[in-house]
């Protein structure tokens, strides 16, 4: 809503919808930069994107750089591109790599792709090498994908393990919330929203910009505040600008030019224009 006020507003002043769609669309950018940090980093991406097609290079090359399919598969995943990072690594396993890393990677990969029979396999591998792999990780993509596929009991299972280790995790007390109210313990789940947000509000400022939009998803109400004032400012300027004078004007193309009292031409004015 507060959006659509910000269009309306921007219209008024520039006369171009377009270019009030591309303004706010800076805004925007230019504001989660200086303060929440929700939208992803475009300078991050792109140096994603460069180093993706520099290892697929090298790769195309030689087919044998382990390093460089392991690295470009965990690129892949992040994109949530996770047959393809199947299918970059899995040439890896066969190779004989049957570290921790490789094991987690390719059952997160094969998870996202949809074989959840294999993915846990792997899963269940990585866990016998090292249970607390990234501070608990592996049950948190269980519980994830689990609760994406509808195994709302294993979720809960997998997210309650990985909650114990990870103390002040926003995101597994969230997803955890989640599983809880859809295995319709309402109470529970509550309770663990409120333990999420509680979490977010004392961590250091560095986890606070990691962790936001899980916390904002725990409670909703947050970032609805902030619309709602938003639209109020705006709504207030768009009421006090045309005081001063600040509208568009028209003329003869959708715009007109207002003569010494502010009126349009008349249409005798018109008349003894044509007929000169």
């Amino acid at each position: 809503m507060s959006k659509w006020i910000l269009w309306l507003f921007l219209t008024l002043l520039t006369g171009s919808p377009l270019l009030s769609l591309g303004l706010i669309l800076v805004i925007i950018f230019v504001a989660d930069r200086f303060t929440w940090q929700v939208l992803p980093s475009p300078v991050r991406l792109l140096k994603r994107f460069q180093r993706a097609g520099q290892l697929a290079g090298t790769i195309l090359t030689n087919p044998h750089e382990r390093r460089a399919r392991h690295e470009l598969a965990d690129i892949r995943v992040e994109q949530r591109r996770y047959a393809e990072a199947v299918d970059i690594l899995k040439p890896n396993l066969e190779a004989g790599d049957e570290d921790v890393d490789t094991l987690y990677l390719l059952g997160v990969a094969y998870l996202g792709a949809g074989d959840s029979q294999r993915g846990e396999l792997l899963l269940d591998e990585a866990a016998k090498l090292d249970a607390d792999h990234k501070l608990g990780a592996i049950d948190l993509e269980r519980g994830r994908f689990r609760l994406k596929r509808g195994d709302v009991a294993g979720a809960v299972e997998a997210l309650e393990r990985y909650c114990q280790v990870r103390h002040g995790t926003v995101e597994g007390r969230y997803l955890l919330a989640k599983a809880l109210s859809r295995a319709g313990r309402g109470d529970d789940a509550k309770r663990m929203r409120d333990l999420a947000w509680g979490e977010y509000v004392v961590a250091p400022r560095f986890q606070r910009r990691r962790e936001r939009k899980w916390a904002w998803r725990a409670r909703p109400s947050r970032p609805l505040m902030y619309a709602a004032a938003v639209a109020l400012v705006l709504g207030g300027l768009a009421s006090v600008l045309p005081r001063f004078g600040m509208t568009p004007e028209r003329g003869y193309g959708g715009r007109y030019d207002a003569g010494a009292h502010g009126e349009p031409p008349s249409a005798s004015g018109m008349e003894e224009y044509l007929g000169e």
